[in-house]
């Protein structure tokens, strides 16, 4: 058993049991026992964000349901996550929704934007290479949700019910690659054809700095026609991106065109294989 995973394992149980307290780095760090310096460089590189921004993605999630679900008071969701004020408290909601706690709960529509990280005890140590993404069967599906609900931070407005009757589509026309490790799915993406494009991508976090997001591009142009793919993430200075920006760069996407899905304001990222293919003959 990974003794970093466990430990993790056991901040992120305190976290989930006392989301409704005021939680900051010091607090979490005292009550596990861990200099604060060390928890957040151990939290960060395990789970991919720091304590601060998991502990108020969850809480603005855990909000954001309650202003849906329930008809407690503005002022009292403040105070129950530990926001100084109803004004903090919308501010901070407003940089990750996109909209003030009142809009939200006259929509009246939930999505997460954080669930629960549940880290894997075990990884195999194996070295792993683009032979080892296939494409998806539908006996992956029910992994591949539990995939989704951990990366899920890349996707605002992810609606479950929507998201799976198009997987179970990618699946049964070949658009859906895997890479499983042993029995961990450790990556997952859709992409369409017509034009090339990846409509779905996520990584297992345990997965990453590993290579795998290349070894998926690469699998992903063998599959289709064209030498431009695009996809689309948050915009830049987005309160709510956590490296799915960065992630598009070092892989050698290009900016597009500003756009708005399902009512988010997102980008546009195009790859050009054949402008990497000319850098890569002038460096050499």
């Amino acid at each position: 058993m990974d003794n970093k995973v466990l430990n993790i394992k056991t901040v992120i149980d305190y976290i989930e049991d006392h989301l409704d307290t005021k939680l900051d780095l010091e607090t979490v760090a005292e009550a596990v026992h861990y200099s604060k310096y060390h928890l957040h460089r151990m939290f960060s590189e395990t789970v991919g964000m720091t304590v601060h921004d998991y502990v108020q993605r969850r809480q603005l999630t855990e909000a954001a349901k309650l202003l849906v679900f329930s008809d407690k008071p503005v002022i009292d969701l403040a105070l129950m996550f530990g926001f100084k004020s109803p004004q903090a408290f919308s501010l901070a909601f407003k940089q990750i929704y996109k909209s003030t706690p009142s809009d939200y709960r006259e929509n009246r529509v939930f999505y997460p934007l954080q669930l629960r990280f549940d880290l894997i005890e075990n990884v195999p140590g194996k070295e792993l290479s683009k032979e080892y993404i296939r494409i998806a069967k539908r006996e992956d599906i029910p992994e591949w949700m539990d995939l989704m609900r951990m990366v899920i931070d890349g996707y605002p407005g992810m609606n479950e019910e929507v998201y799976r009757s198009s997987l179970i589509k990618a699946v049964d026309e070949n658009r859906a690659l895997v890479m499983r490790d042993g029995d961990i799915l450790a990556g997952a993406m859709i992409f369409s054809e017509d034009p090339p494009c990846i409509d779905f991508f996520g990584i297992h976090p345990q997965y990453r700095r590993r290579g795998l997001e290349k070894m998926f591009l690469d699998a992903m142009m063998e599959r289709v026609n064209g030498s431009e793919i695009s996809a689309t993430t948050y915009r830049e200075g987005d309160r709510a991106d956590t490296g799915y920006r960065d992630l598009l760069k070092q892989l050698g996407f290009a900016e597009r065109e500003l756009l708005t899905e399902y009512g988010y304001p997102t980008q546009r990222f195009v790859y050009d294989s054949r402008r990497k293919d000319e850098e890569n003959e002038t460096v050499i």
